[in-house]
């Protein structure tokens, strides 16, 4: 890949649409849209500003009319001038217009090739282009919003007063060693102690905060368990907010897995309605019920249903003892509308799905269940990237390393754990990071992006 060829790519979905975009980016990128388009009189190029043209076929009859927009560079997406051209929403004429584009010089873009030229060029740093992506594979406005404060640098932000300190902290310790013929004072082991401490907690609180950032941008599976007839489904169908599974008296109705995608307070999650759990002679509810012991087991989190309106049978008994032991779960109670004949020896939440009644609560039961949030959903900037995570991690590993060195060690041993902290946090940055992990990041975007 050479970061000096004009690339052009389409930048909208794909499919037929209102609008099409098609994106040169490079120092090409006016020359190759002067050749492919026809203006009406010699386009001026103002910086974002945008003017109409044509596209004409091969034998210059008009393909489309078309809106070109010119951003300059340094100030556009990439770093480079970039030319977008608007064309009308068609398949064939998009692909049309990259391949003349590409006929006049152009190269086809590679996926993320314009967010890594945005990186190469100083635009955004790599938390910053990794919250591209983030954003246009948000599936919840939630992630959306997070990932849109991360691609505005919120990571970046908080981890630049840390790595500020560090470099500091640094040079007290390189001042004291190169200087000290001068009478540089040598830092003690108290005063460095005192200063790595509120690097340690601030990289500490990022670490911590993984626990629900990677909630909110992987996820999570729900398995709604129970005997037959607790009314599983019709809690599926609620908290789905549409009517997805069967629901009937007949006990045994769900045979199967039935899975959906749906938002729990912002956070995606895929749910998941299983055969009633009982002793069954039928071939095909055997294996129902095999299939609800395997969700169990896998989800991050299960519900286990109980009917309030019954009394607690030794089945219901043994599936919370199974979910105990599994992890993460709650014990529901459904039906509440009727008389009450339950006392489960423990109850999560009450709700019933026939009227709705408790079910915000249940909502909210369900994301703490699965992961922490408290303060850390109104921090910017918490930790969503399992990259981040593991470098935030080896950079505390080593300060931890220098910390129970103080006073055992030269101070030249101790820089070299902290400069081992401070390449772990360049890493995730992007200050220091080799070529081969930008390809693996780059390479999960999309070709227009």
């Amino acid at each position: 890949m050479n970061v000096r060829d004009t690339i052009v790519a389409i930048s909208t979905p794909p499919g037929r649409g209102g609008l099409g975009i098609v994106r040169i980016s490079g120092s090409q990128a006016r020359a190759v849209a002067e050749h492919i388009l026809r203006f009406r009189r010699p386009p001026r190029w103002q910086p974002w500003s945008a003017t109409l043209a044509e596209l004409p076929d091969t034998e210059g009859h008009t393909v489309d009319q078309v809106v070109v927009s010119f951003f300059q560079a340094p100030r556009s997406y990439t770093g480079e001038d970039v030319v977008e051209i608007s064309c009308h929403g068609s398949p064939v004429i998009l692909r049309y217009c990259v391949e003349q584009a590409c006929r006049c010089g152009a190269r086809l873009a590679q996926p993320g090739e314009f967010t890594l030229r945005a990186f190469l060029n100083g635009r955004i740093d790599l938390p910053r282009a990794e919250a591209v992506r983030d954003l246009i594979e948000a599936t919840t406005l939630y992630q959306a919003r997070i990932a849109a404060q991360q691609a505005e640098g919120a990571v970046s932000r908080r981890l630049a007063p840390v790595k500020q300190q560090l470099l500091d902290l640094i040079a007290l310790l390189e001042a004291g060693i190169d200087f000290a013929e001068d009478d540089v004072p040598v830092p003690s082991g108290a005063e460095i102690a005192a200063r790595l401490r509120p690097i340690e907690e601030e990289l500490r609180q990022l670490a911590r905060s993984f626990d629900y950032g990677r909630l909110v941008h992987d996820g999570l599976v729900l398995a709604i368990v129970g005997r037959p007839n607790v009314g599983k489904s019709s809690l599926f169908n609620r908290l789905l907010e549409q009517d997805r599974a069967i629901v009937t008296e007949i006990p045994g109705t769900t045979r199967d897995l039935v899975s959906e995608p749906a938002s729990l307070e912002g956070i995606p999650v895929k749910l998941l309605d299983t055969a009633g759990v009982r002793e069954g002679s039928d071939p095909v509810e055997k294996l129902g019920i095999q299939r609800t012991l395997q969700a169990m087991a896998d989800a991050d989190l299960s519900l286990v249903v109980l009917d309030l309106s019954q009394p607690i049978e030794q089945a219901d008994l043994a599936l919370i003892e199974r979910a105990r032991r599994q992890g993460r779960h709650l014990v529901v109670g459904n039906k509440s509308d009727l008389p009450r004949r339950a006392e489960p020896p423990q109850l999560d939440a009450i709700v019933s799905a026939l009227t709705g009644e408790g079910i915000p609560e249940l909502r909210r039961r369900i994301v703490e269940a699965a992961g922490p949030s408290g303060a850390f959903e109104l921090q910017p900037g918490f930790i969503t990237n399992l990259r981040h995570a593991q470098l935030i991690q080896q950079a505390l590993a080593h300060l931890e390393k220098a910390g129970e060195g103080l006073h055992t060690l030269p101070h030249e041993l101790l820089l070299l754990d902290l400069y081992d902290a401070l390449k772990a946090i360049d890493t995730l940055t992007g200050a220091t990071t080799a070529e081969d992990i930008l390809h693996r990041i780059f390479s999960t975007f999309c070709i227009g992006k």
